[in-house]
């Protein structure tokens, strides 16, 4: 039987850098997850692509998915939606292969639900301030919509107590070996492997 792919799920506050660390982790050549892209009804940033950094959908196309059931894990946030269409995920795992998702905090308490033997990872900053100098950098929010976002950060970081690990994002070729770390350690987990070498034993006798 085809063992179960581990579905990894990389979560934090807003201006954490989760699409950095993801992007680099992705850049690894030993790296083989397959990323499960999320859907989102926010405008593109500059430089993001349809398809390979996320599905942009208007708000009615995302409404209607939701309706159809067709969502793992969805949240408004900061105006906006984000989510996970569920089909590509559960056929990926169910393939043997580690699916990777980049998602929001609101959305892995729901994929938690879903998916309690997954790998919840929660990337933190190194403190608050520099949490508001990398959103505060990114240039693309208003004053306002900066101070909503730590607002919003500080109740997620409170959330931690929901992920498996805690990997802080002091510099990303050092957050992006850490998670590398906690995914192969997950691996040799004795509940996800023990029943394949007690089949050993039984072939054996």
């Amino acid at each position: 039987m085809q063992e179960k792919g581990l579905l990894i799920v990389l979560s934090g506050p807003s201006g954490v850098g989760k699409g950095t660390v993801r992007k680099e982790i992705f850049s690894q050549p030993d790296v083989e997850f397959e990323y499960s892209i999320s859907m989102t009804t926010r405008p593109p940033r500059e430089g993001e692509v349809d398809g390979v950094d996320y599905f942009f959908k208007t708000r009615q196309e995302f409404e209607e998915l939701i309706k159809q059931g067709k969502l793992l894990e969805y949240a408004e946030f900061v105006g906006n939606y984000y989510g996970t269409p569920i089909d590509y995920v559960e056929e990926t795992l169910n393939a043997g292969k580690d699916v990777f998702l980049e998602i929001e905090v609101q959305g892995a308490r729901q994929v938690r639900e879903k998916f309690p033997d997954g790998l919840f990872i929660f990337l933190m900053p190194p403190s608050l301030s520099e949490l508001k100098n990398r959103i505060v950098t990114r240039g693309t929010e208003t004053e306002e919509v900066i101070n909503n976002r730590l607002t919003v950060a500080k109740e997620e970081i409170e959330m931690m107590s929901l992920y498996d690990y805690v990997v802080e994002n002091d510099r990303v070729e050092l957050a992006v070996e850490r998670i590398k770390a906690i995914v192969i350690a997950e691996h040799c987990r004795r509940e996800r492997v023990e029943h394949r070498y007690k089949k050993m034993l039984e072939v054996e006798k």
